[in-house]
């Protein structure tokens, strides 16, 4: 229901940022720009951004190298696997820690024509990498159970 809901989320985001941008096409071409349209479509943008890495990370559409895999055992390409994962979800955290850091930081800087909180666009970074937390945790779970280690 999570993934339904996400994708749901990102086609809103895509519709609106193509929108957006459209009306601020046709608004400029017309001699009356939208001075607010780069900042929301930025905004925007980012969002979908993060919420696309982590529908192509839980259908595993992401690029990966199989050279190491393909020529070893299937039960040495389980642990690799594994520790893949592992390696993955401790290089997320690390980046949360930054990333969080980083929305504080920019909290108090408004942005443009807007005056919206850079936070606000920040924060995706925050809630995409939780995402992509949440779902290489859920993965790392999936193989185990699946392949009976441990």
């Amino acid at each position: 229901m999570l993934k339904q809901i996400e994708f749901a989320c990102a086609g809103i985001l895509l519709v609106a940022v193509v929108i957006l941008v459209g009306v601020a096409s046709i608004a400029r071409a017309m001699g009356s720009p939208i001075i607010w349209s780069i900042e929301m479509a930025q905004l925007i943008f980012v969002w979908l951004c993060m919420l696309a890495a982590d529908i192509g990370m839980q259908e595993n559409r992401h690029f990966g190298l199989q050279i190491l895999q393909d020529n070893i055992s299937p039960k040495a390409r389980d642990l690799v696997e594994l520790f893949n994962i592992v390696v993955i979800i401790s290089f997320l955290a690390f980046l949360l820690y930054y990333a969080w850091g980083n929305m504080i930081l920019m909290h108090p800087r408004l942005v443009g024509a807007t005056q919206i909180h850079a936070s606000y666009i920040h924060a995706s970074i925050v809630v995409g990498l939780l995402l992509l937390m949440r779902t290489m945790v859920f993965k790392l779970v999936e193989r185990i159970r699946s392949k009976g280690l441990f």
